[in-house]
């Protein structure tokens, strides 16, 4: 059996971010492990420094239980290079080479209107973008 992967994401502002990538994936928040009803009860159990809040993470989950789950946490040092892994969002559909083109832009002009930013386009393939802070993720066709 292969295993399962769950993906962090490491950041400045967790709910910002959760909001972003929430509206990206279409994943939910993903509820507290059992038998905690909170997740700032979850939470409790853990010795964190008193600074730290509920706020400072976020877990998002695929409401369909096929995806990744998605950490986002904050931490105090900025992002400081190109990632090393990134995500790739793929717009479901088939059809013509042009349709498909037209469904990657319009997820990606969907996209800046939540936060991210286009960096660069390979015409006719995919979107390099980047979310509110800076992570670079691509948009491109699902596979037929």
């Amino acid at each position: 059996m292969a295993a399962k992967i769950d993906l962090t994401l490491d950041c400045a502002n967790a709910q910002l971010l959760a909001v972003f990538w929430k509206t990206a994936l279409g994943y939910i928040d993903e509820p507290p492990p059992a038998p905690f009803t909170t997740r700032e009860e979850w939470l409790a159990q853990f010795d964190l420094p008193e600074d730290d809040s509920e706020d400072d993470g976020a877990w998002l989950c695929d409401p369909d239980g096929v995806g990744p789950r998605l950490s986002i946490l904050k931490v105090s040092e900025p992002k400081a290079a190109k990632n090393r892994l990134h995500i790739d969002v793929r717009v479901p559909g088939h059809g013509s080479p042009d349709e498909r083109w037209a469904r990657i832009k319009a997820e990606s002009e969907r996209l800046v209107k939540v936060g991210g930013v286009v960096l660069q386009e390979f015409d006719g393939h995919h979107v390099v973008m980047a979310d509110p802070e800076g992570n670079e993720f691509c948009v491109a066709a699902a596979s037929a």
